[in-house]
């Protein structure tokens, strides 16, 4: 997948203001409009002309779009960075001039199909009448605060344009309770913190989309943990007893003896806990780590093992 620079599409500056993306978008619209236009490429222009304005007049898609930097280059091969879009705060809006286009793979890796930004994002839903609009942002999580539950204070930023017409953004802080045992891809409501409510009505709902922080020790699939534990040839070969980490502290593990790198061992329960029904589990990926033959007496010691056991490790591979 290509990435897309939707300021080269449309010919105009990073920091364009509001009126110079609309009158750009006139000039161009006219210019490779398929009814009109004698340029041979002029319905692909037109679409990729489209594509661009729906991000760039749209504050909320131009302020996710411009977090991704200023150091791609169109044609780039592109994939989205792990919490590219993490802490920016969204309202329902839908799409409007793009309605009906064919959004490309790109504006779809960002944006979902149709323009709903991630899950619940950008969401055409009808309201009650007088409610506000509920809002949508994405926040990270440790793993620590997954397994233990935990309030946190968080920062949102609200993209909006300024009275000039350029991007600027509104922060605001609050706290949130992160339940015990939520997973990726929940969402945690905050009943009320959406948008005001109008002729009295009640403000909407905030819904914070969760996705894991990067953690140095572990990874996650579902509700199970796995982390790699290195241990020496001869625990391996003999079998040991290891210290394993968990996020409810420090384990025994018992290793086998003949056990192989790559062989995961379980350790039931020590996974994500899932309210009302039973937690994760945790695996423990057995790396074997060869000592380095950095001495005169560890190279005799390797020469010795050579000698004495018959070990052919390729074996199986014939020849």
């Amino acid at each position: 997948m290509n990435y897309k620079d939707y300021y080269a599409v449309m010919g105009v500056a990073r920091d364009a203001t509001q009126d110079e993306i609309k009158r750009a978008y006139r000039k161009l619209a006219r210019k490779y409009h398929p009814d009109v236009s004698k340029e041979s490429d002029a319905e692909q222009r037109f679409k990729e002309l489209g594509e661009a304005y729906e991000v760039l007049k749209d504050p909320e898609k131009r302020a996710a779009y411009d977090q991704l930097g200023s150091d791609w280059r169109a044609g780039q091969d592109f994939k989205p960075p792990p919490g590219w879009d993490a802490g920016f705060e969204f309202s329902g809006g839908g799409y409007t001039e793009a309605d009906q286009a064919a959004f490309s793979d790109f504006f779809e890796s960002l944006f979902g199909r149709g323009g709903q930004f991630h899950e619940g994002g950008f969401s055409r839903a009808r309201r009650p009448s007088g409610r506000g609009e509920d809002h949508h942002s994405r926040i990270e999580v440790t793993l620590e605060d997954a397994y233990n539950g935990a309030v946190r204070g968080i920062q949102l930023r609200v993209p909006e344009y300024d009275a000039q017409g350029r991007l600027s953004y509104k922060q605001r802080t609050l706290q949130v309770k992160i339940p015990k045992g939520v997973t990726a891809g929940k969402r945690i409501r905050l009943a009320g913190q959406g948008g005001p409510g109008f002729n009295g009505g009640p403000a909407g709902d905030l819904f914070l989309e969760v996705e894991f922080a990067p953690h140095p020790r572990f990874q996650v699939e579902g509700k199970d943990i796995f982390t790699t534990v290195p241990i020496a040839p001869w625990e391996a070969a003999l079998g040991a007893k290891v210290n394993v980490p968990t996020l409810g502290g420090t384990v025994g593990l018992s290793v086998p003896a003949g056990a192989r790198s790559g062989q995961k061992l379980r350790l039931k329960g020590r996974g994500l806990p899932v309210p009302g029904g039973a937690p994760g589990d945790q695996y423990a990926v057995l790396q074997v780590v060869v000592p380095p033959a950095d001495t005169d007496d560890k190279k005799a010691l390797y020469e010795k093992m050579a000698q004495e056991m018959a070990f052919d490790p390729r074996a199986q591979l014939g020849g």
